[in-house]
């Protein structure tokens, strides 16, 4: 049997951890590297089998990049503590990594996500979260990571679930920790001076692509609650911008 190893990257995720762990228990190898929580987030991953690893940054690809690094096993299978594979997934993944002759070098993954706990989003995404060690060249991006892989890419069946956005508390404190990064890449990358209509065209933009491109109307009132989430997000975000670009020409 190939042997696979599960990477859960956590941050004060205590109440979360048990059941991803145990969605990836036909794993051969659990790590977590866990980003210098404050609550039994590693002390709880300790008890239930998990290798852990502390690694304190706001960088992503940073994250999964060292748990690479420390992952020893043929097949590499990337998961966040707010998910979960299903039995579906499961099956395809313990199918693909033993095959005699394996066709694919990494695999994208169906995420279903559920928001405020239970209310399923009509959008589905597709994430590699599946390679071969040896194929995985490394991950890049600060917050929106993306895989470099070396070699060919398939598709699973089943479902990587995700109870994201589970309250309005958690959601709002998300958005003041990285709007903050968000702004800061924008200022770096020179972004167009904000003006009264870019903050318009954004929020309307973030309003639409949720609501009605992901079809967040078929989620009834909680899709509608994200989906103005959504704008009122990337308004913090461009606000936090327009600041920067500001205190710029203050101190020009």
């Amino acid at each position: 049997m190939t042997k696979i190893s599960a990477v859960i990257l956590t941050k004060n995720e205590e109440n979360m951890l048990g059941d991803c762990i145990d969605s990836v228990s036909f794993c051969d190898e659990i790590i977590v590297i866990d980003d210098n929580s404050s609550d039994r987030t590693a002390e709880l991953a300790k008890l239930l089998g998990a290798k852990v690893f502390e690694h304190t940054s706001t960088n992503f690809s940073e994250k999964r990049n060292f748990g690479l690094k420390k992952a020893k096993n043929k097949w590499v299978l990337y998961i966040d503590a707010d998910e979960r594979v299903s039995p579906d997934l499961k099956k395809s993944i313990m199918d693909a990594v033993n095959k005699t002759k394996t066709e694919f070098d990494a695999y994208k993954l169906d995420r279903k996500n559920f928001y405020f706990g239970k209310h399923e989003w009509p959008y589905i995404e597709k994430l590699e979260r599946l390679f071969k060690k040896s194929a995985l060249r490394e991950w890049v991006g600060i917050l929106h990571e993306t895989a470099l892989v070396s070699g060919e890419i398939g598709e699973l069946n089943g479902f990587l679930q995700h109870f994201t956005h589970r309250d309005l508390s958690s959601m709002v404190a998300k958005t003041i920790e990285w709007s903050k990064i968000e702004a800061e890449l924008r200022f770096k990358s020179h972004h167009p001076k904000m003006t009264w209509w870019r903050f318009f065209r954004v929020m309307i933009t973030g309003f639409y692509n949720s609501y009605i491109k992901q079809e967040g109307f078929k989620a009834g009132i909680a899709g509608l609650v994200e989906s103005i989430y959504q704008s009122f997000s990337l308004f913090v975000t461009y606000a936090r911008l327009w600041e920067l670009q500001n205190d710029s020409e203050s101190r020009a």
